[in-house]
């Protein structure tokens, strides 16, 4: 069992976490530290971690039913899409661990922000110039399908900053509306985590005395933050998640390499 002070660092991480998922992602970043400091082998506080925050894009994403519902076609394929690559992500993490893996986090996260930041842009550029005729709309989709796929893998095994590159991935692929970008983040990611998170507990890898209180602790936040993204106007979404990008790529960076400098 936690003692005191970490238990109460749970359930007000957990809390941050379920705001910050709803919103733009990146709860993660607030609870995972908590987990590693309670002395959790990093594998399990990482699986531990994944439960704690789940409730936060499931919530999230019921709040967004009705417009997720007039785009059911494409949800449907780009969630099944999430499936494959979470079952992929979290079998590997079962079986070899993240502490290879967490050396690309910083990098990743990045370029996942700057993709985001300048996604609108750099789609604009290509849809005003002509397609080659060897790159064809199906090929584009496969892109697309082959990119998410890779993402949904990423967020199987380690979901650090998962928000913030499939809200990338979206912008880039034209999905500009910042309410169905975040619409579709949340969907696609209730989808990887639910699968993950199935996985690490059956096979043993969730410290459920740690988990749970966050757990708990993330349905709240998952409620408030559900409602702040639908208040936010849209620019200020979007400075959100690329603040959130940023100081991930920080933290990790300094977590990963400048503890080893």
């Amino acid at each position: 069992m936690p003692d005191t002070a970490t238990l109460l660092l749970l359930i007000l991480t957990g809390f941050i976490a379920g705001v910050c998922n709803a919103v733009a992602g990146g709860g993660t970043f607030f609870t995972l530290p908590v987990f590693l400091a309670a002395g959790l082998p990093p594998v399990l506080a990482n699986a531990s971690n994944a439960l704690a925050v789940w409730p936060g894009h499931i919530l999230a994403s019921v709040t967004y039913r009705h417009l997720l519902w007039q785009h059911r076609k494409m949800l449907l394929r780009v969630c099944l899409i999430g499936l494959i690559g979470a079952v992929i992500g979290a079998w590997l993490l079962s079986q070899v661990g993240n502490a290879r893996f967490r050396a690309l986090i910083p990098m990743l996260i990045l370029v996942a922000t700057l993709l985001f930041a300048f996604g609108k842009q750099i789609h604009d550029h290509f849809a005003h110039r002509p397609v080659p005729r060897s790159m064809s709309l199906e090929h584009l989709s496969l892109l697309a399908a082959f990119i998410q796929l890779i993402l949904a893998i990423y967020g199987g095994f380690f979901s650090a900053g998962l928000g913030v590159m499939l809200m990338a991935m979206l912008m880039l692929f034209g999905v500009h509306d910042m309410q169905l970008n975040n619409a579709f983040k949340n969907a696609i990611a209730s989808v990887i985590s639910t699968v993950a998170v199935l996985i690490f507990i059956l096979n043993g890898m969730v410290v459920w005395s740690h988990a749970l209180p966050a757990f708990a602790a993330c349905i709240a936040g998952g409620i408030v933050g559900a409602k702040l993204a639908q208040r936010l106007p849209a620019q200020w979404l979007k400075y959100t998640v690329v603040g959130t990008g940023l100081l991930l790529t920080v933290y990790y960076a300094w977590t990963i390499y400048g503890r080893h400098s």
